[in-house]
């Protein structure tokens, strides 16, 4: 019988082994208070904190788009890692939540231990960014699935909130004003759209007025707002915050509206990055499109009571941007 089978048919059981080593060092640099345990085994402990006294779990998952395609196109592994940690511990603040722990997917066609160290060396940058302990995951080597030097990654997050500090927008009313928190990018959403448009363009270049290479802005990291968030919470009177991901200002602000009311944002109102500039020419994007879309220079809207706003926008860099009003439709409108 052959020792190698597996191999021969394009899974390397050596190379997996090659990857939980490498992993090690940058997974326990994520542990915090509530880990249990250590890697390598079949499930993730975590101990909820003591000091919740009515606690309630939020959860959520996410992937990084077609951002990935790009990263794999530059052959830069290292970051995307912090963009899939954003991209679910920021819908897990919104929430009021603390993120707590942290599961992360990576699947691949030929399995490739420093590339996969490295997309786990982001996850752990993001993780430990965020405040969480990445406590388990899955490295699945799949041959046929996927193409040459392909992978996909998918995160999964688990935090915590006291029942009385959850922020499900419900004491949002008519006259709040919305404060936008700066993104450092495009993010992770729209990317689709992106590659499209600039797909062809030099990626080692900047000709237009970026301030770095096309390739390295693109590739910037979403930002993580946890700590930052959970600061704010505890300081001002928010009512809610929206984490601006696919769907843009107007998909993502009117989900955390009460029925009966909707958001009116002033055109002009914060600084639209260079690269947002770029993708509306080059595009030739309407106003409709690029709101629907991208972040557009936001990546966090927080709607927060009219006395606290000029405090909260002055000490979180942000800027007022706009208001809820009456409205029977739940819209939100840029103008």
């Amino acid at each position: 019988m052959k020792k190698d089978a597996y191999r021969e048919a394009g899974v390397d059981i050596d190379a997996g082994d090659e990857v939980v080593d490498r992993i090690g060092k940058h997974v326990r640099s994520t542990y915090r208070d509530g880990v249990v345990g250590d890697i390598g085994g079949f499930g993730g402990f975590f101990r909820v904190p003591e000091r919740y006294k009515e606690p309630l779990l939020v959860a959520g998952t996410d992937g990084v788009g077609t951002k990935l395609l790009l990263a794999q196109q530059l052959g830069k592994p290292d970051t995307i890692g912090i963009d899939l940690v954003a991209m679910c511990v920021n819908d897990v603040a919104v929430c009021g939540a603390e993120p707590l722990f942290f599961l992360d997917y990576f699947a691949t066609g030929k399995l490739d231990p420093a590339e996969a160290e490295a997309v786990v060396a982001g996850i752990c940058e993001g993780c430990r960014q965020a405040g969480c302990a990445l406590i388990g995951g899955e490295t699945a080597e799949m041959p046929g699935m996927y193409a040459p030097r392909h992978y996909d990654l998918a995160g999964f997050c688990v935090g915590v909130v006291e029942r009385s500090q959850v922020m499900d927008g419900k004491s949002i009313q008519a006259g709040d004003v919305l404060v936008g928190l700066p993104s450092s990018g495009v993010h992770s959403n729209g990317y689709s759209l992106v590659r499209h448009l600039l797909g062809t363009l030099p990626m080692d270049q900047d000709r237009w007025n970026l301030g770095a290479p096309l390739g390295e802005v693109l590739l910037r990291p979403t930002k993580i707002y946890v700590k930052e968030l959970l600061a704010y919470r505890a300081k001002y009177p928010l009512g809610g915050a929206v984490h601006i991901t696919g769907g843009g200002f107007t998909g993502n602000v009117p989900r955390v509206l009460p029925k009966g009311l909707g958001a009116v944002m002033d055109k002009g109102s914060w600084p639209e990055l260079p690269i947002f500039a770029l993708l509306r020419e080059v595009g030739h994007l309407s106003d409709e499109e690029m709101y629907r879309t991208f972040n557009c220079g936001l990546g966090m809207v927080l709607v927060v009571r009219p006395e606290a706003a000029e405090a909260l926008a002055a000490e979180s860099g942000g800027y007022i941007v706009g208001r809820v009003v009456a409205d029977p439709n739940g819209e939100c409108v840029v103008r």
